[in-house]
């Protein structure tokens, strides 16, 4: 599966020539035993994709047509390879100019089979795909065994295995049970110090990166003991629970219970952050709504959380020279003063950005409030620009002073 490291290197292609290939296979039922349809639809998307190209490039980009074609006919090449077996959707990401060739197996929940050439590679199925997907752990705990798996992009991988055996006690109890309540502490003992060991490997997990989120399988009983010994730290990022013994529950057990709790948890922060990027940009504080407020504070690197409605769409330009994005349609760059490129979608432009910069992304479904607000908006980390505070409803005079004026004015105008 494609990995954060590997999704940064995507983001940060470019090819001027528009000559960055992008396609996204999704496996689909077949309805015969020849299991032709996917083969069939990719060769009808080459050749469209080839006309357009054609078209757009014409008889002077020659070399350029013939670079993009040479990977339009690998892909081709690829896709009698594949079968609808409905196990895996595949991503290519190439450019032959560049030398560039990228295969990633991916979940087959795409929205379909694509293909696109442009000046950057088409991320945005793949960031629908990942939505705000971090690097997720999940830990099954009894009192003598503890398993670590990494969850990723419906992959379930072990990573560590803790066994602490369980002391070795005699047949009975003693005389009139005498040694029973000290064998009982011995074993309460032990486990708790099997909890602390693990609690302090999930400590040093998210510490340094491994996962940035966790769920945890156990029993119920065992729970209490178990977050006790959990610093505040790593109980603050765990983002909930579920019934299991370590013992017999199979790996996609774990995944599909895993996934459930991880999909609860997405659908109610989605919501959370839309809440709060409206709230605060009404109140002026660390939110803001529309293109040109995101596109900004985009650039000036104050975004946490990025919120983009599932089907947005809107236009901008970006500057030839330095990248900056822009609301208005103009056409010399105000940053440096080169000329501007007209986007379609500006939605697809962004990506890049929040990828390189690991900014929070959500696309929103079926919110009304925010279809008001334009179907875009943002959480900040902070405000580079100051607030100005509102002239007090009830002021210390009965009228301000001149001097009070002026410094008022001079403070809302900068």
């Amino acid at each position: 599966m494609i990995t954060r490291e590997q999704i940064q290197e995507l983001a940060q292609f470019e090819d001027r020539s528009n000559c960055a290939l992008s396609f996204y296979f999704q496996p689909t039922t077949p309805r015969n035993k020849a299991h032709k349809e996917d083969a069939i639809f990719t060769k009808d998307l080459v050749r469209e994709v080839s006309r357009q190209l054609a078209n757009k490039l014409g008889e002077t980009g020659r070399a350029k047509l013939d670079a993009a074609r040479a990977d339009l006919d690998r892909i081709l090449r690829l896709s009698q390879e594949f079968r609808s077996n409905g196990a895996h959707a595949k991503g290519v990401f190439a450019c032959a100019a560049q030398n560039f060739w990228r295969e990633y197996d991916l979940p087959a929940q795409l929205s379909g089979t694509q293909l696109h050439l442009n000046r950057h590679f088409q991320l945005k199925p793949l960031a629908q795909l990942l939505g705000a997907f971090p690097r997720l752990g999940v830990v099954l705990v009894d009192r003598h065994r503890a398993r670590l798996f990494d969850l990723r992009l419906g992959a379930l991988a072990e990573r560590e295995d803790f066994f602490h055996p369980l002391s070795r006690r005699g047949r009975g109890d003693g005389f009139r049970g005498y040694d029973g309540g000290h064998a009982q502490r011995r074993v309460d003992d032990e486990a708790r110090e099997h909890f602390k060991t693990v609690a302090e490997a999930l400590k040093e997990g998210l510490e340094n990166g491994t996962f940035e989120k966790w769920i945890l399988g156990c029993q119920d009983t065992l729970w209490p003991q178990f977050s006790q010994q959990l610093h505040s730290y790593v109980a603050h990022r765990l983002l909930g629970r579920f019934n299991a013994e370590v013992a017999h529950a199979s790996n996609e057990e774990i995944r599909n219970q895993a996934e459930r709790m991880f999909s609860g948890w997405q659908k109610s922060r989605c919501y959370e952050a839309v809440r709060e990027a409206i709230d605060q940009a009404k109140a002026g504080g660390r939110g803001v709504t529309g293109l040109r407020r995101v596109l900004r504070a985009l650039e000036l690197g104050e975004i946490q959380t990025l919120l983009m409605a599932d089907n947005y769409v809107a236009q901008a330009v970006e500057c030839s020279g330095c990248g900056h994005l822009d609301a208005h349609l103009v056409h010399i760059c105000p940053a440096c003063g080169r000329e501007t490129r007209k986007l379609v979608d500006v939605g697809e432009a962004i990506l890049p950005w929040v990828i390189r910069h690991n900014i929070e992304l959500f696309y929103v479904k079926n919110e009304p409030e925010f279809d008001q607000v334009g179907n875009i908006a943002a959480v900040l980390r902070f405000r580079s620009e100051p607030n100005v505070k509102p002239w007090p409803v009830k002021p210390t005079s009965a009228e301000p002073s001149a001097r009070d004026l002026v410094r008022y004015r001079g403070a809302a105008r900068g």
